[in-house]
């Protein structure tokens, strides 16, 4: 049996985010969102890349400290499709970086759909 996902869906990371993180096309922008989140879990910035939209993605993507992050857990707030190919997630994900205290990261992230494809254009940290 495969490990648990990290997305927080409870379904085995080989039937949730593994087909994803090996090409298949995510069906939603949460899906797409979620697998973005176990690439994190995962420190697979090329991923990560792959499913930034070309016209916002960081030249070089930096994970920090990833052998010392610990990915606490992932909470989807609301997902809505803004237009035909177009939605929004908004989520909380936190994490804990060696012995620091624990971050909440707040983000209303954006998504477009090309081709066939979901990619994550760029994100706004709410109000708390």
């Amino acid at each position: 049996m495969s490990a648990p996902c990290p997305c927080g869906l409870g379904r085995p990371y080989a039937d949730c985010c593994g087909p994803l993180h090996a090409g298949a096309a995510a069906t939603t922008a949460e899906a797409l969102m979620r697998s973005r989140y176990s690439a994190y879990v995962r420190g697979d910035s090329d991923y990560l890349r792959e499913t930034w939209h070309p016209d916002t993605r960081p030249a070089p993507l930096d994970l920090g400290d990833s052998a010392s992050t610990r990915w606490l857990g992932l909470e989807v707030k609301r997902h809505a499709m803004t237009g035909a190919d177009s939605a929004i997630v908004e989520f909380v994900a936190r994490y804990k970086v060696g012995g620091a205290p624990a971050v909440r990261l707040h983000e209303l992230s954006r998504f477009v759909r090309e081709d066939g494809r979901w990619f994550y254009v760029d994100g706004e940290f709410p109000a708390r």
